[in-house]
């Protein structure tokens, strides 16, 4: 269920904003495509060269809420799930990301900007598996 009084379209269309202007940045002035995991498995499986703007990349996901933090109220999180079962939706979503040979960041937001049409597919897929799996958890399973 939507939670209509912290319904924000605006703040999320300047993030959605942001996250396009990265992606592309990345791309256009360093030939680089903004998916998390192939960014986190080349800092896994360095090259000379390569691990600056990955690390700058990582430390900007990181240090950004921080940031926020200064100048906002960070929303309070709740997660409905036990530590097992977030355990075992981790290690599927790695799992998934190596099938499918990257993650939603870099097939949604940068694939689909390309016209690629492998990421088109890989993101339907994603979106569904995730439909699947929260109809199943909700009510099917009732975790």
């Amino acid at each position: 269920m939507i939670d209509w009084a912290s319904f924000t379209p605006g703040s999320a269309l300047v993030g959605g904003l942001l996250i396009g202007i990265a992606a592309a940045l990345l791309v256009l002035l360093n030939g680089r495509i903004a998916g998390i995991s192939g960014i986190v498995g080349g800092l896994l499986r360095p090259s000379s060269g390569d691990i600056s703007w990955r690390a700058a990349f990582l430390a900007g996901l990181i240090g950004a809420p921080l940031v926020y933090t200064a100048f906002a109220k960070f929303p309070a999180v709740r997660i409905d799930a036990g530590y097992p079962l977030l355990i075992v939706a981790g290690l599927l979503v790695g799992v998934g990301t190596r099938y499918a040979g990257g993650c939603t960041s870099g097939h949604g937001v940068c694939g689909i900007s390309r016209l690629s049409l492998r990421s088109l597919f890989a993101t339907l897929a994603f979106m569904a598996a995730g439909v699947v799996a929260v109809s199943l958890m909700r009510h099917v399973i009732n975790a």
